[in-house]
């Protein structure tokens, strides 16, 4: 797919990776949706940043964390009223903690699924539904008009200890990912990326990520770029559909590492 003049809708595109992810499709040619919940500020910013670059970009906001069914179908609906059309949707919006299985309270496991799980769920029931009734894509059915991808972790796949909501609501949108290629084929294309050790957890600092980059056999934490360059790969492959790419140095798919000198 060639990405000049499509629309890009980017959940949490203000902050960290996302903001990453919308100033790397601007620079492909894309004009931007930016999606905040609380990351106004940052959201305007890298709405400027874009329009810098010579792309259009607008920044809307939805709260995912009471019903993310319903807060993902008013955004969608807004995103509509202002974008001319949307062709690219990446579910990159997600919350993080390390909660053990006695520390998630119904509380805390509700705001996990709706953050993390319904609201991409019902992001691409409203983008397929877009696609299928749209002019300029209803009436195509056997060639690639759309793309989803989404963004995981890859503990989703190899959980680790702590984080038992985050893992469990990671891991089930890595099946949605899947199961959705299969339903959505041949129209939209629907993959995932599962990033590793990128940057610090909200919260955490530096050290923190230099530490944990001990563990990677390349040695080293990898960086946003390294994040949006490999979903710049899947949105303009027309021929890759349901794959989860690991941009995360080795991390949990080698166990062991060779002594350094």
């Amino acid at each position: 797919m060639d990405l000049v003049g499509r629309v890009a809708l980017v959940t949490g595109g203000g902050v960290r990776i996302g903001a990453q992810l919308c100033l790397a499709l601007a620079e492909a040619g894309c004009d931007v949706v930016v999606h905040y919940a609380h990351s106004r500020d940052a959201a305007e910013h890298t709405v400027g940043r874009i329009r810098e670059i010579g792309r259009t970009a607008w920044a809307v906001h939805a709260d995912f964390s009471r019903d993310g069914a319903i807060a993902a179908s008013r955004l969608f609906g807004e995103v509509l009223r202002r974008a001319p059309k949307v062709d690219l949707l990446i579910n990159n919006a997600a919350i993080f903690g390390h909660e053990t299985l006695v520390g998630t309270t119904a509380e805390v496991w509700r705001r996990y699924c709706a953050i993390n799980l319904e609201a991409p769920l019902f992001l691409c029931r409203a983008f397929a539904e877009y696609v299928a009734t749209h002019p300029s894509t209803a009436n195509v059915h056997d060639s690639v008009v759309a793309k989803i991808v989404n963004i995981l972790d890859w503990r989703a796949l190899r959980p680790i200890s702590g984080g038992t909501a985050y893992a469990v609501t990671k891991a089930a949108l890595a099946a949605l990912t899947i199961r959705l290629a299969q339903e959505l084929a041949p129209r939209i294309t629907v993959n995932g990326i599962a990033p590793g050790a990128i940057l610090p957890p909200p919260g955490g600092d530096e050290e923190e990520l230099r530490q944990r980059a001990h563990r990677v056999p390349l040695r080293r934490p990898g960086t946003p770029q390294d994040v949006a360059d490999a979903v710049l790969f899947l949105l303009r492959s027309d021929f890759v559909t349901g794959e989860i790419i690991h941009v995360s140095g080795g991390e949990g798919n080698v166990t062991a590492f060779p002594e350094t000198d």
